[in-house]
């Protein structure tokens, strides 16, 4: 009688999480492998089945990343396992702050060199919010490192810098490429992701609130999408940081910019940001984030210049 009463309570008690993480994840819960709306064994099986013997994915892959790593594979089952039987941590609450740590509907993600970001769902885009700091192609390849001025003007093959060659300014705010890197075959994007068109940073601003004519038009543009793009506050942004709220998530931050001749830029005071769209011949639609602005700036730039770069899923 006592081990019915546990497993009475055991599936209560699963009952009860399960709507709490549906309340989080409004779409999927995180850990439901199988799509049953519950979190029990079957989704570990679903995870080793998956793993070891070529079984069906998690749908969408990001539920079955239970303990944020943006990987899904056997850890997510032993999670799983663990908060089933033995009281573990709730999936996607590695730290039990009781706040989710990653979303199932936009999930962290590595690139090939290992870095994490994290991801935020904007609308229906799900895009990093954090800028790309790969050194390598998805292939394994390096992108060469380009630091001398002249050697960076007028490349017309990828390359990659640090503003002002300094490393240490990368964990914050990424790295600069040439658009040339990010039309490569071999890729830059973590798999799964893409370099964003024009067409689809002109969904994220209307999403913010521009209209299709302002979206379709060159220069500062909106209201105040842009500031609704930009990390708040001025730990990294110079003052003012105008209109700055960061609503969407998406932390834009002012990594700067290498012109096409190689000087560095405008860090702390704007945010550049390539799409993949070309304007022209040698010339690229690109976004402009400024400290002053609360607005969107669209306009064209050299494909040798260099930009941050924020992907967005396929």
């Amino acid at each position: 009688m006592p081990d019915r009463i546990y497993f009475i309570l055991s599936a209560v008690l699963i009952t009860l999480i399960s709507l709490m993480v549906a309340d989080l994840h409004a779409d999927h819960i995180c850990g439901d492998t199988n799509s049953d709306s519950a979190l029990n064994i079957s989704d570990a099986v679903w995870v080793m089945n998956y793993v070891f013997t070529s079984g069906a994915p998690p749908d969408p892959t990001g539920v079955g990343d239970c303990n944020c790593d943006a990987a899904c594979n056997i850890s997510d089952a032993i999670v799983i396992i663990n908060y089933v039987f033995t009281d573990g941590y709730l999936p996607c609450d590695p730290d039990e702050d009781g706040s989710p740590d990653c979303d199932p509907d936009c999930p962290l993600i590595m690139d090939v060199d290992g870095n994490l970001y994290q991801t935020i769902l904007i609308g229906e885009q799900c895009w990093m919010a954090e800028n790309l700091k790969v050194t390598h192609y998805r292939n394994g390849d390096p992108l060469p490192n380009v630091t001398d001025a002249g050697a960076w003007n007028g490349l017309t093959s990828g390359a990659y810098c640090d503003y002002n060659n300094d490393d240490g300014q990368v964990e914050v705010y990424g790295r600069l490429y040439n658009w040339y890197a990010l039309i490569d075959s071999r890729n830059i994007a973590p798999e799964g992701w893409h370099l964003p068109t024009d067409a689809e940073w002109k969904q994220l601003e209307m999403f913010l609130g521009m209209s299709q004519a302002d979206a379709d038009a060159t220069g500062w543009r909106g209201t105040d999408e842009g500031g609704k793009l930009k990390e708040a506050g001025m730990v990294h942004w110079n003052s003012p940081n105008t209109g700055a709220t960061n609503e969407s998530g998406f932390t834009a931050l002012p990594g700067g910019y290498r012109v096409n001749t190689g000087a560095f830029l405008n860090m702390g005071t704007y945010a550049y940001l390539w799409s993949s769209t070309e304007s022209g011949a040698y010339t690229v639609w690109g976004r402009l984030l400024s400290s002053g602005v609360a607005t969107i700036y669209r306009y064209a730039d050299s494909k040798a210049a260099g930009f941050s770069v924020r992907c967005i899923r396929d």
